[in-house]
């Protein structure tokens, strides 16, 4: 079956000589290409009866890689789902519109800083205000760039949990609906709005060449006037395990993975995609084709920017109200947060047996034991 790396392997160098990749582009692709490769090294696992020697390669570890971030992953969850207070949660998305996308590509950072920035800020303060709860929730925003098709679609999803802390008491929403979502999108739109606005003053937002300052501004007031924001408040959920395992699958290993290339050749790509349907109606399966190159564009440009966490918390999921989490826990007769301790790859394994055999001896079952260091090939970029 071929695989993105495989891919990577034949076309990414024309890609990067084009030029219209960044310098995190290049890097994701670089890393990507090379995971479990002699370029990265490695080491010797043997038999200790002497039976067969086999080599392991190193793992790249960034964070768009779809092969290597299955334990990253399963250690993410493990230590997200430590923190939650066993209580209903509520998914909130965030969407910033498609006519902001430019502006996304040439100011990914500081777009970035404003969409969860404008999106914390809704919702802390209409969570503490009266009306609707009055007390301190706790939150979880993680960012997703890719719509079904992977293309370009910054959005946020927010797990919120259904009630806060106040004076040391847990308060419950006054309303079974949570908030008025017409009021979410008002307030998110306005307050991202005033956040490019302020971005622009102090000369922080680069403009597409096309798109003078006049013009930035008419399309800011048209996004503030005529266009609907979509911002979505879901259903209800008894607890907040199933977002979270929802938000796993791409916080590690990006929004591609190698099961929905159909097949791939020197002039096409093409891939699998589940459209997205409305509640009720049935789903169904979709492809799409493109060039070699468009392709590794639409992978790479969904690469995480370096330094940046696309997971941040806030309210009492922040890292520094620990202790009002502790008492949202013991009201709820949970233990005090405690980090779990990470899975070892081996345990990981353990879960599944095929991918255990791999490390005992095909003909003693012999554990195998490490052997020569194999080192890199070189440097990264």
């Amino acid at each position: 079956m071929p695989t993105i790396q495989q891919i990577l392997q034949d076309h990414f160098d024309a890609l990067a000589a084009s030029g219209t990749l960044s310098a995190p582009q290049q890097r994701a692709g670089w890393a990507l290409r090379k995971c479990r490769t002699a370029a990265l090294g490695g080491h010797v696992q043997r038999c200790p009866n002497g039976h067969v020697e086999r080599v392991w390669y190193n793992s790249c570890r960034h964070r768009a890689c779809p092969q290597c971030n299955a334990l990253a992953k399963e250690r993410w969850l493990e230590r997200t789902r430590a923190r939650l207070i066993d209580c209903a949660h509520w998914h909130v998305i965030f969407t910033i519109p498609h006519q902001l996308n430019v502006l996304w590509q040439l100011n990914t950072p500081a777009m970035m800083d404003a969409l969860f920035g404008a999106a914390r800020d809704t919702l802390l303060e209409l969570l503490n205000d009266p009306h609707h709860l009055g007390a301190q929730a706790g939150i979880q925003l993680a960012l997703h760039t890719w719509n079904r098709a992977m293309a370009l679609h910054p959005h946020l999803h927010a797990l919120v949990s259904d009630g806060g802390m106040r004076e040391g008491v847990w308060v419950q929403p006054r309303r079974s609906h949570f908030l008025p979502a017409k009021v979410v999108m008002l307030l998110f739109r306005g307050k991202l709005l005033d956040a490019l606005r302020t971005l622009h003053r102090r000369g922080q937002l680069r403009l597409p060449d096309a798109l003078s300052a006049e013009r930035f501004s008419s399309l800011l007031n048209r996004l503030g006037r005529k266009v609907k924001w979509n911002v979505r408040v879901c259903e209800r959920y008894a607890h907040g395990r199933g977002v979270s395992l929802y938000l796993a699958r791409y916080v590690k290993g990006g929004p591609y993975r190698n099961t929905q290339i159909v097949r791939a050749s020197s002039r096409a790509v093409q891939f699998r995609y589940t459209p997205h349907s409305e509640p009720g109606e049935p789903k169904r399966c979709a492809s799409l084709t493109l060039s070699p190159h468009n392709f590794l564009a639409r992978v790479l440009q969904h690469a995480p920017e370096p330094g940046r966490h696309t997971v941040r918390y806030y309210g009492l999921y922040a890292h520094a109200c620990a202790e009002q989490l502790n008492a949202a826990r013991a009201l709820h007769a949970q233990a005090p947060v405690e980090p779990p301790a990470p899975i070892e790859w081996q345990a990981y394994l353990a879960r599944f047996p095929r991918a255990l055999s791999a490390t005992r001896c095909p003909q003693c079952q012999a554990p195998l034991v490490r052997g020569a260091l194999i080192v890199p090939a070189r440097a990264p970029p």
